[in-house]
């Protein structure tokens, strides 16, 4: 039995969960939270904060909050403050704000139950836990549309006026972040309730590609043994993340699934083609009827394209080499090859029906030139359905 070999040093750098030791391109949002909450660690008690951080999936709001939170818990920990980063995905607790207040009660009482407590019951049980130990929490309420959706406004009402049902003398012991895709849930809300939250908004802008270059380098350092993933592997993955709104969770998976296509084909490096399989595992790849659909040059220019890839593996081509392979293969079907306004045309059609996407690049000698990329279906699955349609059309 043969040895297992891998390209991977540590995949669980890949984990969705894991927090990583630095953050890349969210420090101006990192430097509001802190001076948000800063008075928890000059003046803790004296005051509370609530603080609504909205973006898109994958610009990094779970992991700037995880980062935030856990910074705070250690500076706190050297000031001897007993602080709680309390962090609830309000989609695991299937919008139920019980299932919420269960998460925070069990760092103060272990097995907490639910069942035979009302709302109003479980947040007084809370503050007295919070007077009792002395301590502050910060709560933050991950993917707050589902507890909006299912619950309304009540229990978001409750939670953000608690201090108000206590003497003005006693401690603030509870502040909020709420993160949510979209603020427009938030006409969901009563005007009361929505008054409560909107003090304070971050907003998290999409990743740019040299941004999610940057995440995705940081990852390979500490996920991948040394030369196993090169630079046009990693810029071709942030290519296709940023295509899906500079999306850098994505972008990770993406990865992580190459790295298993790599081990799975006993490869020592993550080629583009194992970047290709990956994505060809989360989206459906080409359907057979759009290929069928093409014309006989259409398909022995896009089979020229898939061989130029299969062969040289690489994640762009230029369009000038995509041409030379059409050539070679108009030469092997006995065709007289097209010209190139032909050819630019047949390449517009591949980018509508999805096979293909392109872009200008003016690096090279003789200004700008186009760059095509196969992102979405393995060049070597391409070559062989194109081979199959060809010989099809042939009989």
């Amino acid at each position: 039995m043969s040895s297992y070999s891998t390209v991977f040093k540590d995949e669980t750098k890949l984990d969705i969960n894991y927090i990583p030791s630095r953050l890349l391109h969210r420090l101006a949002e990192l430097n509001l939270l802190n001076q948000f909450f800063s008075f928890i660690l000059r003046f803790p008690g004296r005051m509370s904060q609530r603080v609504l951080i909205a973006g898109k999936i994958g610009t990094g709001k779970t992991v700037l909050t995880q980062f935030f939170g856990l910074q705070l818990s250690r500076e706190a920990e050297k000031r001897n403050i007993n602080f709680h980063y309390v962090h609830v995905n309000c989609r695991e607790c299937r919008g139920n704000m019980l299932y919420v207040l269960q998460r925070i009660l069990q760092r103060f009482y272990s097995n907490f139950p639910v069942r035979g407590y009302s709302l109003e019951e479980l947040l007084q049980t809370l503050v007295q836990a919070l007077d009792e130990e002395n301590a502050h929490v910060i709560l933050t309420l991950d993917e707050l549309e589902y507890l909006i959706q299912k619950a309304g406004s009540d229990p978001i009402y409750q939670l953000t006026r608690l201090q108000e049902t206590r003497s003005p003398n006693r401690p603030h012991r509870l502040s909020l972040i709420c993160i949510l895709r979209e603020l427009s849930i938030l006409e969901k809300l009563d005007d009361s309730t929505r008054s409560t939250l909107q003090n304070n908004i971050i907003t998290l802008a999409e990743y740019s590609k040299q941004q999610l270059e940057d995440i995705l380098k940081d990852r390979v350092n500490l996920a991948f043994k040394s030369n196993t993933v090169s630079s046009d592997t990693v810029s071709f993955v942030a290519e296709l993340a940023e295509a899906e709104n500079g999306n850098a969770r994505y972008a990770i998976e993406l990865l992580w699934r190459a790295g298993k296509y790599a081990d799975a084909n006993q490869l020592s490096v993550v080629t583009p083609e194992c970047v290709r399989m990956a994505t060809a595992s989360v989206y459906p790849t080409i359907r057979k009827s759009d290929i069928a659909s093409l014309s006989l040059h259409e398909k022995l220019f896009l089979l020229g394209i898939a061989k130029a890839f299969n062969q040289t593996g690489k994640a762009y081509i230029s369009m000038g080499e995509a041409e030379e392979n059409y050539k070679v293969i108009c030469e092997e079907f006995n065709e007289k090859a097209h010209k190139h306004t032909q050819l630019w045309k047949y390449l517009q059609k591949f980018v509508v029906i999805g096979v293909t996407h392109t872009r200008k690049d003016s690096t090279g000698s003789k200004g700008r030139t186009t760059i095509i990329s196969l992102p979405w279906i393995p060049a070597f699955q391409l070559e062989k359905e194109l081979y199959k349609s060809l010989k099809e059309e042939a009989e």
